[in-house]
């Protein structure tokens, strides 16, 4: 019956090539192979042909009829993900560590089986497959320790995972929680630092240091939960973790809230329960200042953040990898109360410090009122032309600077001063969007042009150009055109913060625009999070831009060099070079 059904798949195959003449026979498919080197360190590996790829769970490695060798262990490249199952894409090689337990010093004769199965990305699965072969090693070269192989390189993000595998418990929450420390310097964190702060300082009178630091640990703490449930979906089930809740209706409707809050601060109503709802919750009327203050710390988690990054991306990986979501849950709870850390500091201060009642109050509240605008702002610029976020900016401030007097000849003058320099800058960002040139670092940069021919406008600052692709065709169509090339994809997005300070800072670094001209630039953008992109970010194993892969020559992936985040033009250009 067997000898059937294999006929029945070869006829099939062979039929299907014939007539379709896009499938491979499975010799044009799967080439395996194996030697043995200098240092008798034995190479095992299958090269595949176009569009193939292997399954990782199907692929044994094995000694045959072997009494004096053992395989101790096998020295794997990374996996990518493809359709659910990990999979080779690209023609994988293994480095196997054997030891030898005979007594004869010379050559020795070793039998190595590799059992491997396929398919094509056209659609064809092809039967198991498995070949034996037949190697000599020098003995001597393996007697007493086995000889010390190079392990293969790993990209920050698998290090990171293989952290999480090999330690302990306590050690795997001490070093997330110092990644989080780290990561609360990051833009990232910065949007949360004015919305802790407006929070706390929106309790207003009979706020004590106790009660501000509780305040401050459940919006901590309720932002490590939002994190920590985030993360563990995104790793078992493979998803964008930021793009589900970027969504234009999201962030519009999450931009309203701080509006709102915003508004309260400058007097027009006060948020709070009702009363009648609140006396049945706690005679004290404080436990629904709790709820409001963790359900603000949940939402903005999820809404300003999260940015991805290695210890993030890392956490991720190893969840996907082992499905251990209880020990990659806690990793990313440490991590999330590292970050917080500082925003407990932050909403101390804010009730350590926050003056008595009276016109210094009314001032505070005026200016978390114009932090909270800056933030819901900040948050329509992932969705919105920056012109519109540039104009919006500008009026803030504008209207700020007239709340606060900037024409009056009256008041300190520390207050005034900072007024007409506030004005100054608002009504330059109002000037720099009416011309079409709308920048915040650089308002009237555009005045800055060069005198060439005609006293025209030029660009100052050169962008790099991309080869845009938002699927898995367009991308292999891409790679296919620039084979023999080397090739960067950056996978980005934009609403994502860290891709635009990549694009502002690193991309646009001379330095790195130079050595950037030995590459083909592909941009993998998954702005909209469509079904195509979905799977363009699964195929490569991302869970989120900023992501930046490198292809050599040979048209092959290089995951050890992956950067996942955002990195100052120094590293970036330190980076390139090492490849």
């Amino acid at each position: 019956m067997k000898i059937f059904v294999k006929l029945f798949l070869l006829f099939s195959l062979t039929l299907s090539t014939l007539y379709a003449g896009k499938f491979l026979m499975p010799n044009e498919a799967f080439s395996p192979y194996a030697k043995v080197d200098k240092n008798m360190q034995v190479e095992v590996g299958v090269k595949l042909g176009e569009q193939i790829y292997l399954y990782d769970k199907a692929l044994k490695i094995s000694l045959v009829d072997s009494k004096d060798f053992t395989l101790k262990k096998i020295l794997k490249p990374a996996t990518v993900t493809h359709e659910g199952d990990k999979v080779y894409m690209h023609s994988p090689n293994f480095i196997l560590q054997l030891a030898y337990h005979g007594s004869h010093k010379g050559v020795e004769t070793v039998k190595v089986k590799i059992a491997y199965q396929g398919c094509s990305l056209q659609g064809l699965c092809y039967e198991p497959s498995e070949k034996i072969f037949t190697l000599k090693i020098d003995t001597s070269k393996l007697l007493g320790a086995p000889a010390k192989l190079n392990a293969a390189p790993k990209s920050q993000t698998d290090a990171i995972a293989d952290t999480i595998k090999s330690s302990s418990f306590l050690v795997v929450l001490a070093t997330f929680l110092g990644f989080g420390l780290l990561l609360s310097l990051t833009p990232c964190v910065f949007p949360m630092i004015p919305i802790i702060s407006g929070v706390i300082i929106s309790q207003g009178e009979g706020l004590t240091t106790k009660k501000a630091f509780a305040l401050s640990l459940v919006y901590v703490l309720a932002m490590a939960v939002a994190y920590t449930i985030a993360g563990v979906l995104a790793g078992l089930f493979g998803s964008n973790l930021q793009a589900a809740l970027q969504t234009p209706w999201v962030v519009y409707s999450f931009a309203g809230v701080f509006v709102l809050l915003a508004l309260s601060m400058f007097g027009f109503y006060e948020l709070k329960l009702p009363d009648a709802l609140v006396a049945k919750v706690s005679a004290n009327s404080n436990r629904g200042g709790y709820v409001g203050v963790g359900i603000m710390g949940f939402l903005s988690a999820l809404i300003v953040g999260p940015c991805v990054a290695a210890p993030l991306a890392g956490a991720l990986v190893y969840i996907g990898q082992t499905g251990d979501a209880l020990l990659g849950g806690a990793a990313l709870f440490s991590m999330s109360i590292g970050m917080g850390i500082p925003l407990i500091l932050v909403g101390v201060s804010a009730g350590k410090f926050m003056p008595r009642p009276g016109a210094w109050m009314t001032l505070v509240n005026a200016v978390f009122g114009v932090l909270m605008l800056g933030v819901s702002i900040w948050m329509l610029g992932k969705v919105v032309d920056s012109s519109v976020t540039t104009l919006l900016y500008a009026l803030v401030g504008i209207g700020f600077a007239l709340y606060l007097d900037a024409f009056s000849s009256e008041g300190h003058i520390f207050k005034r001063s900072v007024a007409f320099i506030l004005l100054v800058y608002s009504l330059a960002l109002f000037i720099s969007v009416l011309a079409g040139a709308p920048s915040m670092k650089e308002p009237l940069g555009f005045l800055k042009a060069k005198a060439v021919m005609g006293n025209a406008l030029q660009t100052q600052k050169k962008e790099l150009t991309f080869i845009k692709v938002t699927s898995i065709d367009a991308l292999n169509k891409v790679l296919e055109q620039n084979r023999g090339k080397k090739i960067l994809l950056d996978f980005a997005a934009e609403w994502c913060t860290s891709c635009k300070e990549l694009d502002e800072v690193t991309f646009s670094n001379a330095a790195v625009q130079e050595k950037l001209k030995e590459y083909v630039l592909i941009r993998a953008d998954v702005t909209k999070n469509s079904d195509n992109e979905k799977a363009l970010s699964k195929k490569y194993g991302v869970f989120g831009p900023p992501a930046v892969l490198f292809f050599n020559t040979k048209g092959e992936l290089m995951p050890a060099k992956t950067i996942v985040g955002f990195v100052q033009p120094s590293e970036f250009l330190a980076h390139l070079n090492s490849l």
